[in-house]
């Protein structure tokens, strides 16, 4: 991502997040006609007490130089959650030229070491898998492998997002798919401004806007957030509707990838048709081993 590139998204994401915020939820009187959506750049800059002209340079993408007690005091004004505000402070990084760097590996490819494929087999209850920021899965158990099988098996070619736009299927496999897509997107957007030089992850986001509408029209909402826990539903093509609950953790020794695990509560029907895949994956345990997952992958910077 160049300078220009980089103004750019800074000016975009805080044009995006005044539009998102009305005077009411800012607790600012309203009388009269507005002419935009949400709060005026003067309401925010009254907001985060810095000057109209100032504002505006910062809304203009110039993010260089701005101190992070006025980053503080925008993410308050604007009313930012966590993964907003870090995204801005990212962002700021990446103007002042300081884009993480500690994040880009040295390494063209990445193997999972032995310790972490053993502690993936070890979880034998719910699909494990480890991730990077562009949603590569780079390593499963057995029962990650047999739950993601359509992500490896067309168009996904292992990426969670490139499946979730490009792959037919998977608007059965999440019921819910404008929601799944809406948080692909977001994840994706929070990579972009982790690293703005990810080379691959700019491809990955051209490719998926050049071929899905439903893409490019949620990368232009520059929504982000963190993908820590939560429930979700699914549908497998071999055992059917499953909820689950997923906890993510990052990994210390391996900067920008997460650690991924789906459970499903004890005694509910989710958890019975989970043994069922479980059951089926057995099967072909040695076929999945030598699949996707565990091949050699290209550049896992994040």
């Amino acid at each position: 991502m160049d300078r220009t590139d980089a103004r750019n998204e800074a000016r975009e994401f805080l044009m995006s997040r005044r539009a998102n915020l009305s005077p009411e939820q800012a607790g600012l009187p309203v009388s009269g006609h507005r002419r935009v959506a949400g709060l005026r750049r003067g309401e925010v800059a009254m907001l985060a007490d810095v000057s109209p002209e100032y504002y505006a340079k910062i809304e203009r993408g110039q993010l260089a130089g701005v101190s992070d007690a006025v980053l503080e005091s925008l993410a308050r004004a604007l009313q930012l959650d966590d993964a907003e505000r870090e995204h801005l402070f990212d962002l700021a990084r990446a103007a002042n030229g300081a884009a993480r760097p500690v994040r880009r590996r040295r390494s063209k490819k990445w193997v999972p070491r032995d310790s972490l494929t053993r502690a993936l087999d070890a979880i034998a209850l719910g699909p494990a898998f480890v991730r990077n920021g562009r949603m590569d899965i780079l390593a499963a158990n057995a029962l990650g492998r047999a739950f993601y099988d359509e992500v490896f098996d067309g168009p996904g070619q292992g990426n969670l997002a490139r499946y979730c736009f490009l792959d037919e299927r998977a608007q059965v496999f999440y019921p819910h798919w404008e929601a799944a897509s809406d948080i692909t997107v977001s994840i994706l957007r929070t990579e972009a401004g982790r690293d703005p030089r990810d080379k691959q992850l700019h491809d990955l986001i051209g490719e998926l806007s050049t071929c899905s509408d439903a893409f490019r029209t949620r990368w232009g909402a520059h929504n982000v957030r963190r993908h820590g826990s939560g429930t979700k539903e699914f549908h497998h093509h071999e055992v059917g509707d499953l909820t689950l609950t997923y906890e993510g953790m990052e990994l210390t020794a391996e900067p920008g990838l997460s650690f991924l695990i789906y459970t499903a509560e004890p005694g509910s029907p989710s958890q019975e048709r989970l043994q069922l895949l479980a059951s089926l994956a057995a099967t072909t345990t040695t076929a999945s081993t030598a699949g996707p997952p565990r091949r050699k992958h290209e550049n896992t910077s994040t």
